[in-house]
């Protein structure tokens, strides 16, 4: 219920978000007309296809976004014809040929040859709208996108969906009620009505143009001013219970959380009495397990088991992995069993020759289950990159913590349920980690800057020309100053639905950040060959502020798919500009993060 709530409330805001803007003319054209008959049916239309259409893309793939962009150039053909029947209603009558025809009837049903309203061919208009709508991608929209994603075709994502559909309908609703009454007092005014009628054409015909163009998806998903991503997220944060920092949420924008069930928050339980949480899901699903043959919760039962959800690009799992190795190594002989499941975030992540790699890379010696199909994540209900769950001896679920911190009081979990278990020589002291290199603890009171994704389907503040064109080899052009947290590419470049990849014989991503850390988690070509690339920061080489994956003259190469860290401040998290130049074709740029 609360996700349906949520899901509504950010349709509600899409009013004041500018990728609105296109199809608002579309709406406004129906406001002479009565709300029952006209606006209430072009409405219904608009939400049931974006719904409709939302949820096979999340869970249908490439077909079904191939099939919907043939849809959306069928419905701007119509709405076009159906604008410049508003601009030259003559022009009805003299269109003859087959598919302007349809256009015109279509216009001539909606208005009504006695001028009433026409509630199928408005809820036709509807449809085509509903086809054209593509919403700027907010934290609540990416969080039901990727639960779609995520939980598979199911009557909870649609429900979601259409809530988000709904809410966009209602707010649409009230603006268009209000444009009826003023549209009507300018009707009354000499000759009034028919030049605001032209003027609607006018802007249906400028809204067609606009989302030919791509700049409902693009220029328009970048302008802040209007944003609604900010209330979005506090709606998000107060609503759900999220933990303010340190954790990753398995999101499609802004912020990206999976949808379906309620969202837990870490509590602080007593020394005393720890809650239980229910029984914990068996660890079945893995489609892989590494260094360790398959667990079961039979041969769990007994042990203190701490399952941590992660994946190895994740600059927050890898903070926090310092702390689980070491807790899998003093209380080993106790009776804790450590659980890694590592659930991809990205598609390199799903490839177990990587995954086995990283497992030796980061030294981590306890059983990983390899979680490509989710479903030890769907099982747990899980939401976050790291989770920590924490499973007592009668395998039940005792507490649990999302993202970085909390490390003390995690311990004293594990000891305490050691205690429960019968373990008499529980060491009641705390780890003491000094992590380095990429694994340090972040200056999170100093960041200013949030992970950003550069592959079209999250991607955020894109300030280079033209707007990102989707799968398609392009040449962007970045500005010389950019606002914080905006960035752009360089050069011939092809953006992809999870990264941009880089075409021409060198290119460069440049990102307007404030923080202590930068990281971008980079790729090399399908040939795998290395990948040379130069850092500047501010114009300069990067000396003392270099990053571990690069000299202090801001060379380095790229030889692998993980993530690089690039930058760390000598002097603190000040805002400054990164530039990174690749060298070499074939890069691939998925995410930066900050620390």
């Amino acid at each position: 219920m609360l996700l349906i709530v949520l899901a509504y409330l950010g349709g509600v805001l899409t009013i004041v978000s500018p990728c609105i803007l296109p199809v608002l003319p579309f709406v406004f054209a129906r406001a002479d007309q009565p709300f029952a008959k006209s606006g209430l049916p072009l409405l219904a239309g608009m939400a049931l296809t974006f719904a409709l259409v939302a949820s096979l893309a999340a869970v249908g793939g490439g077909w079904v976004v191939a099939a919907n962009e043939y849809g959306r150039w069928l419905a701007l053909g119509l709405v076009a014809v159906f604008a410049l029947t508003l601009l030259w209603p003559g022009l009805s009558e003299r269109l003859t040929r087959p598919l302007v025809a349809a256009g015109s009837r279509l216009s001539e049903r909606a208005q009504g040859t006695d001028g009433g309203a026409r509630p199928g061919a408005s809820l036709l208009l509807g449809v085509a709208t509903g086809l054209l709508w593509a919403p700027c991608a907010g934290p609540i929209l990416g969080l039901i996108l990727t639960g779609a994603a995520l939980q598979g075709a199911n009557t909870t994502s649609s429900l979601l969906l259409l809530a988000y559909a709904a809410g966009a309908a209602t707010s649409m609703a009230a603006a268009l009620l209000l444009g009826g009454k003023v549209f009507a007092a300018l009707k009354r005014m000499l000759g009034a009505g028919e030049w605001v009628r032209r003027g609607l054409g006018a802007a249906m015909l400028a809204g067609v143009g606009a989302i030919a163009l791509g700049l409902d998806t693009g220029v328009l998903a970048q302008v802040s001013t209007a944003s609604t991503g900010g209330l979005e997220q506090r709606l998000v944060d107060r609503l759900s219970g999220r933990p303010e920092g340190g954790a990753m949420a398995m999101q499609a924008g802004p912020a990206m959380m999976a949808a379906g069930g309620a969202m837990r928050m870490a509590g602080g339980p007593s020394r005393a009495a720890l809650p239980d949480e229910g029984l914990a899901p068996a660890l079945d699903g893995a489609t892989d397990w590494l260094n360790s043959t398959p667990l079961t919760a039979e041969q769990l039962r007994g042990k203190v088991v701490l399952v941590d959800f992660w994946t190895y690009s994740c600059i927050n799992c890898l903070r926090t992995l310092p702390y689980v190795k070491a807790w899998a190594e003093k209380y080993r002989d106790q009776g804790l069993v450590v659980v890694g499941v590592h659930a991809p975030e990205f598609a390199f992540e799903r490839k177990l020759s990587n995954v086995e790699k990283a497992i030796k890379d980061l030294g981590i010696g306890y059983p990983v289950a390899v979680d490509n199909g989710y479903k030890i994540w769907r099982a747990f209900n899980n939401q976050y990159w790291p989770a920590h769950y924490f499973i007592d001896a009668q395998g039940r679920i005792r507490h649990h913590h999302f993202g970085e911190g909390g490390y003390a009081e995690s311990e004293r979990v594990i000891q305490q349920l050691l205690q429960e278990a019968g373990s008499k020589q529980v060491d009641q002291g705390l780890i003491d980690v000094q992590a380095k290199g990429v694994q340090q603890a972040a200056d999170m009171a100093a960041v200013r800057s949030h992970e950003t994704y550069l592959g079209y389907e999250r991607a955020e503040q894109f300030a280079a020309t033209p707007a990102a064109v989707h799968n398609q080899a392009t040449a962007y052009a970045t500005p010389e100053r950019l606002p914080l947290n905006a960035w752009g590419l360089s050069g011939q470049w092809t953006v992809g639905p999870e990264s941009a990849t880089l075409d021409g014989a060198t290119g460069r991503i440049t990102y307007r950040f404030q923080a202590r850390d930068l990281h971008l988690v980079l790729g090399p070509g399908s040939d795998g060959k290395p990948v040379r690339f130069k850092v500047l920061i501010d114009g300069k080489a990067p000396g003392a502020s270099r990053g571990m994956d690069v000299a202090a003259d801001g060379s380095g190469s790229v030889t692998e798919q993980r993530l690089y860290q690039l930058v760390r401040q000598d002097g603190g998290a000040a805002e400054c500009t990164f530039s990174i130049e690749f060298l070499d074709p074939g890069i691939s740029a998925y995410a930066f993060t900050f620390g």
